[in-house]
C-alpha cells in the first residue's frame, strides 16, 4: 500500500515527503485540507519546515489527497497513538526496539511476548510499524520490569531478528 501511494506522487519527491510525514506522524486530512492531529490543526508552514519543502508543496500534496477518493480514505481515517517509548526513562520503564528481516512473517509479536511473558515481564505497550508505511519497520516493548542480557541475547537468536536495541 505505501508504494501504491508513493507511485502517486512519484513526479514530486518533495510531495512524497510529504505523504511520508503525514504517514508516519499518524496527521490526517480534513475536509477543508488541512493537516490534523485529532481537532488541532498543524500549520502547513510548520509541516513544510519540518521536511524542508515550500509551504504551497503541502498545500498541493492535501489537494491532490482530497480529489484521490483511496487517498482520501486512508487520510481522513489516519490517526496516531501516543507512545511511551520517549518518556520510558521518566517513567522507570524499559523499552526494547526490535528490527526483523521480514516484518510480514506471521507470529513475530508473538514469539517475543511469549519470551517476556516466559519471564514474568509484563508489555505496558507494544506498536508494530505497518511494512506497508514505512521502508524499515521495527517493533517497540514497552515494559514495566529491566530486559535481562539473556534475553536480549536469545531474542537476537531468532531467525527472523535482525537487531535489538534497548532504549
Amino acid at each position: 500500500m505505501f508504494d501504491e501511494i508513493m507511485q502517486k506522487f512519484e513526479e514530486s519527491p518533495s510531495q512524497q515527503a510529504v505523504i511520508r510525514l503525514l504517514l508516519q506522524r499518524g496527521f490526517s486530512v480534513n475536509d477543508e485540507g488541512r493537516v490534523v492531529s485529532g481537532g488541532i490543526e498543524i500549520p502547513n508552514t510548520g509541516i513544510a519546515r519540518e521536511i524542508d519543502v515550500d509551504r504551497r508543496v503541502v498545500d498541493s500534496t492535501t489537494t491532490a489527497i482530497l480529489n484521490d477518493d483511496e487517498l482520501r480514505r486512508i487520510f481522513q481515517n489516519i490517526s496516531s497513538i501516543p507512545s511511551l517509548m520517549d518518556l520510558a526513562p521518566v517513567l522507570n520503564l524499559s523499552a526494547l526496539i526490535v528490527e526483523v528481516n521480514n516484518a510480514d512473517q506471521p507470529g513475530l509479536v508473538a514469539a517475543i511476548a511469549t519470551r517476556l511473558a516466559d519471564r514474568n515481564i509484563s508489555i505496558r505497550q507494544t506498536i508494530s510499524e505497518d511494512p506497508e508505511f514505512t521502508d524499515d519497520p521495527k517493533l517497540y516493548i514497552v515494559t514495566d520490569d529491566p530486559i535481562p542480557g539473556e534475553l536480549v541475547n536469545e531474542l537476537t537468536e531468532l531467525s527472523f531478528v535482525y537487531r535489538i536495541s534497548l532504549a
